[in-house]
């Protein structure tokens, strides 16, 4: 391993201005931007919601890397990939796509505010659909940033399904938690779902039921270094990443708002190559 990362992959719930603006989108926006600045190549993906106007903001599917299928739920579904470029940024925008998953105008909840009882699956998807792209891509990532709550399937795949594949071996995880945890159970069989490549009960020590929490505290265990991405994330969540040993890079809400986090976060990166 060399002593910087050279290729830094961002997994993202949100990004800006593909969704409205919020911290998190900002955050999905601006850092891959500033890392690529400090010469550093990345990659981005988000999911494909519907409520991104594909016709606004120019996403067409791209051809050589769609045509796989995930099963998830006993269903084999087919992975969609489009793309759209931030040009001010120079900057592309892969987004997961599933005609089942992601049709559908809001992100997580229905008009009702009704957290939708499919949202562990389209975890799923999201989480191995960006991970085959990768390895589609041919793109072996130093980092792999976890941003948002339905990203934090990676950390648990690239472990224990991808880490003998030539892409990901060297690949370091870093999660940042946000305030978006969500409080609600995932469907009966959620543990049952995440279950892949060979993953066991035992890796993911899911019980029956399975909230947003426990879904974090199992990213936690399957990544390198946490970031505290804002100051309303669970207070149990920092402690419990120190005390597996895990670097955490504490939330500096002045450094988000002057934009010098995105040094903090690329030594961050760095550390974790030595």
């Amino acid at each position: 391993m060399g002593e910087s990362a050279k290729r830094v992959l961002f997994v993202n719930s949100e990004i800006y201005p593909y969704l409205p603006e919020s911290p998190m989108a900002s955050i999905g926006r601006y850092l891959p931007q500033g890392i690529q600045d400090r010469k550093k190549e990345i990659r981005s993906f988000m999911p494909r919601y519907g409520c991104v106007n594909e016709r606004k903001n120019q996403l067409h599917e791209v051809i050589r890397l769609s045509g796989m299928n995930i099963i998830t739920g006993d269903v084999d579904r087919p992975l969609v990939i489009k793309v759209a470029s931030i040009s001010s940024a120079r900057m592309q925008v892969y987004f997961i796509d599933n005609e089942d998953y992601f049709k559908r105008k809001q992100p997580y909840r229905d008009d009702n505010g009704k957290f939708f009882p499919d949202n562990g699956e389209r975890a799923v998807f999201f989480a191995r659909g960006v991970l085959e792209t990768v390895k589609k891509l041919r793109w072996a990532p130093d980092i792999i940033h976890c941003q948002g709550w339905i990203s934090h399937l990676v950390p648990l795949y690239l472990k224990k399904v991808y880490r003998d594949d030539p892409i990901f071996s060297q690949s370091k995880i870093v999660l940042s938690l946000y305030d978006d945890t969500p409080a609600e159970a995932f469907q009966k069989d959620f543990a049952k779902v995440v279950l892949h490549g060979g993953i066991k009960p035992a890796d993911t020590g899911l019980g029956d039921v399975v909230d947003g929490m426990e879904l974090a505290k199992l990213a936690i265990r399957y990544s390198d270094g946490v970031i505290l991405g804002s100051d309303g994330v669970a207070p149990e969540l920092g402690p419990y990443s120190a005390s597996l040993g895990l670097p955490v890079l504490p939330y500096d809400g002045a450094a988000l708002a002057d934009g010098s986090y995105v040094d903090s976060y690329n030594a961050f990166y760095d550390s974790l190559m030595k």
